[in-house]
């Protein structure tokens, strides 16, 4: 991968890197179609890294489908699948980490999966270093994700720009993810409750009538009603650093012009955590 960034560097080609934990779906597709319109290289990663899992979370059982992933990447014509080993990514001795020790990555998944965003940030960081990718595309479903990945970036000045695409949606709204393959045809259509949700705080936002917790209230609401729906959280947010927007606040479209009211949700349908969001102004 190094060596073939280097050839890339030299013929001045600019390279798009999209990184992965496999398990490829349309969301992923997409990614690699804005890599090859936007860049003469486009890479896809995969690897699913293990120190951005817990001790209780679902490394062991997280999907890894490698032959499925070359297909699917060979078909959409990405340049380059670059799958690395986990000896490849963390070597005997390994004791070197990327630490967003404030905001945006303090709160929401921050607090909630503590060691999440060290191992993220630090896999992130040597994927861009192998690739030397001119930029590098991520999806807007791991919100907090892409703002923190922003924020090391910009801390460390590390030369690549940082593209955030839309979400992609099955036909009936529910945000595709590689976990959603753990629920039930039941659960599934009760996980439809996320989309639901949004799009009504979507509606309530820009009538400019109601309040931060009256927005948030609605959407809680809404994601409760499956018996075996779990809410971790329902919050708005200004965008870049994911900082909450005082309750009283009503939410006023032309308030929000040069910056991003954002809401975010991380509900558990049965035992499969998901999480969504979307840009409400």
């Amino acid at each position: 991968m190094a060596a073939l960034a280097a050839q890339w560097r030299k013929e001045n080609k600019t390279v798009g890197l999209v990184p992965t934990m496999g398990a490829l779906h349309a969301g992923h597709i997409s990614l690699v179609d804005y890599a090859k319109a936007e860049c003469d290289i486009a890479v896809a990663s995969v690897f699913v890294n293990p120190s951005q899992f817990g001790p209780n979370e679902d490394f062991d059982k997280y999907p890894r489908t490698e032959a499925a992933d070359i297909e699917k990447l060979e078909a959409a014509h990405c340049d380059v699948a670059f799958i690395p080993s986990p000896a490849e990514m963390y070597p005997e001795g390994f004791c070197t980490w990327v630490n967003v020790t404030a905001a945006p990555a303090d709160r929401l998944e921050g607090k909630l999966r503590p060691i999440h965003f060290q191992g993220v940030a630090t896999v992130v960081l040597k994927l861009f270093n192998l690739a030397q990718a001119t930029k590098a595309y991520f999806g807007q479903k791991d919100f907090q994700q892409v703002q923190v990945v922003k924020r090391m970036v910009k801390d460390l000045n590390v030369p690549i720009e940082i593209v955030r695409c839309p979400i992609v949606r099955e036909p009936e709204g529910l945000a595709i993810s590689s976990r959603n393959r753990y629920m039930s045809a039941a659960e599934t259509e009760e996980a439809l409750c996320l989309s639901r949700a949004l799009k009504k705080a979507k509606e309530l936002a820009q009538t400019g009538e109601y309040t931060v917790a009256q927005i948030a209230d609605v959407m809680r609401e809404i994601v409760s009603e499956p018996k075996d729906a779990s809410v971790d959280y329902a919050i708005l947010v200004e965008g870049e650093n994911l900082d909450p927007v005082p309750e009283t606040d009503v939410v006023k479209p032309e308030l929000w012009q040069d910056k991003e009211l954002v809401a975010l949700l991380a509900v558990r349908i049965g035992s499969t955590r998901l999480i969504d969001n979307a840009v409400l102004l």
